[in-house]
């Protein structure tokens, strides 16, 4: 049991609503942190063990449970080290111990982190720095009760600058760190308690005329207003009760910095704001809205251009409720807003969340992230509307202790650069990830990394809070390009972003495109010198060749994608054509393919067997490597479609029991299949020429040829048969290059 001497001192309100033997563990804790806190100040000057106390007395206004408002006690502790952490593990339990490491944490990141927002370049940077940041608070929370105990904090901060009556540059940054991060927080959780008291508190330090201001002019109205409203009430109540309608309705306070928000967004003047006295009814259905909405409107007269129906008009982003204004008869005004419960968790928990619109935010882009802010508010919620009347008694109390420390955020990491500049990375990003997010050209030429000063491998998994600095390289080895990635990065285990692996891949890409057009300018040059022709503009000879750019000629030389034999004839003769047409020639006698259209065997192997008959559907023209299936039909076989094609999707529709496991077999060189491509232009004269050269180049047989022009663009479509698909991208590559084509694609 708790002694009498203890709950004397005036702890009554920190153990309130908790059971003796954990209100006599909280007491414990005060007395562990006695001698520690004793003579004592925090870094604002409130002393160690008044400080402790505050942030349990807000805790305790919370309803949470013993563990949370324990280490609310423990964390201002000056000495933490394993020893420290070991001893309180031992008197108070691992949970408490890993709250307080947590609450550590946190209360590190506003030493220098929020001066970003003056750093940003824009003001977008500067939001979205500091949307980040709150998303790194909730990360770094493996247990949610961290972040109240942290809300906590930041109140008993702001209420002791308040009782003192300070008013310097410490309480302005503070002020503004809690506009942004922590107020925010408190909103999102839907933490209203703290929420309006963090907004408030930082409204009278950031703008102290504009908080006198609102406050002299509450305070002259405010047993008039407060009378008012619980007349009203009471009136409608009884009007309800009459009706035989069961409702739920309370006041809705309206607090300093909210009332002053509205008036600088609307541009009105205090009296001009019909909402400073409101409340709301909740009800159980949609019909009995419209009914206690009859029952408002007979007494009071209702101020028509002020009336909002987002029941049969939601707004965009689901919210529902009836919002009225009504006049008394004396003249003043009175909001009531009329929902159902449904509604009224809606506008809590759901995309109408009330911090969207608050904080000019409007709808989310991260849905999964915003999902998970909805969890932790009902959780919170739930927290506060359960009936039991003690903390930590009961199933559900336990249940909710048991969700909010899973209910993490942990899908993101946030981790700081050495000038306290946070960045998101995706959970398991190493060193190399945060070097290419925070510049390719860093990430490129990184060589090792630190972690909180500490050299780590690159491959090591970085954790939210830590403080991460890149070494790159420098020198000569940086100007000459030899500094680059390692393909070794491209294993697992050293990167966890696609976006990272994307940039390392293009550099490896662009490595070897310069070596194709040096293998390829080599080449050519070779060939120059062999037909005596040195003095020839290698631009001409592009051209020539229906090349637009020279590096296409180099790049397709260097590939072996076109013969040397076409740059030899295009050397000898003047016509271009000829040459072609040589070239057509040697490759028709050379070539020895055969088409599947013509009977040639597909290749294909069904259920692991070969020799069934089988056949290339027309439709959809697969080719290797093409995903594969079958489908067997009536009198010719089985019938070879690509996975995704449309029609065996609506026949397996039908005939699902005819579908047949297929896969291509060994592949010969001399079987090529037919594929449809379509290409769309602006249409010019030599058009058809300048793409069949490139079929030709590719050695690709073109079978069918369909063309059509309409204002001004032409659609092509061409038939040709190919032995692989690798082959046919290589020529729609090139095809995308020619000059007017707008889309090329296989169908």
């Amino acid at each position: 049991m708790v002694s009498t001497t203890l709950v004397t001192e005036g702890n009554e309100a920190l153990i309130a609503g908790l059971r003796p033997e954990d209100g006599a563990r909280l007491l414990d804790a005060q007395e562990f942190v006695r001698e520690s806190y004793a003579n004592r100040q925090v870094t604002t000057g409130q002393d160690a063990l008044g400080f402790s106390r505050g942030v349990v007395s807000a805790l305790a206004g919370l309803r949470t449970d013993a563990d949370t408002r324990i280490a609310g006690i423990l964390f201002e502790l000056v000495v933490f080290d394993e020893a420290r952490a070991q001893l309180i593990e031992s008197h108070f339990g691992t949970e408490v111990a890993n709250m307080v490491t947590g609450i550590r944490q946190l209360m590190r990141l506003h030493e220098g982190v929020i001066v970003h927002k003056e750093a940003g370049k824009g003001k977008h940077s500067a939001a979205t720095q500091l949307e980040t940041l709150r998303k790194m608070t909730l990360a770094m929370a493996t247990d949610m009760r961290v972040v109240l105990v942290r809300l906590a904090s930041r109140l008993t901060t702001l209420r002791y600058f308040a009782d003192c009556k300070l008013e310097n540059d410490m309480t302005l940054r503070y002020a503004r760190e809690t506009f942004d991060l922590y107020a925010p927080l408190a909103n999102r959780l839907g933490v209203w308690q703290l929420k309006w008291e963090l907004e408030d508190l930082s409204f009278r330090f950031s703008d102290p005329a504009g908080y006198k201001k609102i406050a002299r002019m509450l305070e002259e109205r405010r047993v008039e207003r407060e009378s008012f409203v619980e007349e009203s009430i009471v009136r409608l109540k009884s009007e309800l009760a009459m009706a035989g309608i069961k409702a739920e309705v309370y006041g809705r306070p309206k607090h300093i910095f909210s009332i002053w928000n509205k008036m600088q967004g609307k541009d009105i003047d205090f009296s001009r704001l019909h909402d400073v006295r409101a409340f709301r009814v909740i009800v159980e259905d949609v019909k009995t809205c419209y009914a206690v909405l009859s029952i408002v409107h007979n007494i009071w007269t209702p101020v028509t251009e002020e009336f909002d129906d987002y029941i049969a008009r939601p707004k965009s982003n689901g919210y529902q409720s009836l919002h009225t204004i009504v006049q008394a008869d004396d003249g003043r005004t009175l909001e009531v807003q009329i929902r159902t419960q449904d509604m009224h968790r809606f506008a809590e928990y759901g995309v109408a969340a009330h911090w969207r619109y608050k904080e000019g935010t409007g709808g989310s882009a991260d849905q999964k992230y915003d999902e998970k802010i909805a969890w932790l508010r009902q959780l919170l919620t739930w927290k506060s509307e359960v009936a039991d009347t003690v903390v930590g008694e009961g199933e559900s109390d336990r249940q909710w202790v048991e969700q909010l420390k899973s209910a993490s955020l942990n899908d993101r990491i946030y981790v700081m650069t050495p000038q306290a500049r946070v960045i998101e990375l995706p959970a398991g990003a190493t060193p190399i990830d945060f070097a290419y997010h925070l510049h390719s050209d860093i990430g490129h030429r990184c060589r090792g990394a630190k972690i909180n000063g500490t050299m780590v491998p690159l491959n090591t998994p970085l954790k939210n809070a830590q403080t991460v600095e890149i070494i790159t390289a420098k020198g000569e080895a940086a100007a000459s390009g030899a500094a680059g990635p390692s393909r070794d990065w491209l294993a697992d285990g050293y990167t966890a972003s696609q976006r990272t692996r994307a940039k390392i891949r293009a550099w490896f890409n662009a490595i070897e495109e310069q070596e194709t057009l040096s293998r390829g300018r080599t080449v050519l040059e070779k060939t120059l010198q062999r037909e005596g022709k040195t003095a020839v503009n290698l631009e001409d000879l592009a051209h020539k060749l229906g090349f637009q750019k020279l590096d296409e000629l180099l790049l397709a030389v260097g590939n072996d994608r076109l013969s040397l034999r076409l740059i030899e004839q295009a050397l000898r003769v003047n016509d271009v054509s000829k040459a072609l047409a040589l070239e057509d020639a040697v490759l028709t006698r050379k070539s020895k393919a055969s088409s599947v259209t013509q009977g040639a065997k597909s290749g294909v192997l069904v259920l692991g067997t070969s020799g069934l008959l089988t056949s290339v559907a027309s439709c959809c023209k697969p080719a290797p490597p093409d995903p594969i299936v079958g489908f067997i039909t009536r009198g010719k076989g089985i019938s070879i479609h690509r996975t995704l094609c449309k029609n065996f999707s609506q026949m397996c529709l039908r005939a699902p029991e005819r579908m047949v496991q297929t896969e291509w077999g060994t592949l010969t060189t001399d079987t090529v299949y037919p594929v449809d491509v379509f290409v769309q232009a602006a249409d010019r004269q030599g058009l058809l020429r300048d793409i069949s050269d490139i079929f030709l180049r590719e050695k690709i047989n073109v079978i069918g040829v369909s063309t059509r022009s309409s204002k001004g663009q032409a659609f092509m479509s061409f038939t040709g048969e190919i032995a692989s698909t690798a082959q046919l991208q290589r020529a729609l590559a090139v095809i995308r290059d020619v000059k007017g084509v707008l889309e090329v694609r296989r169908n």
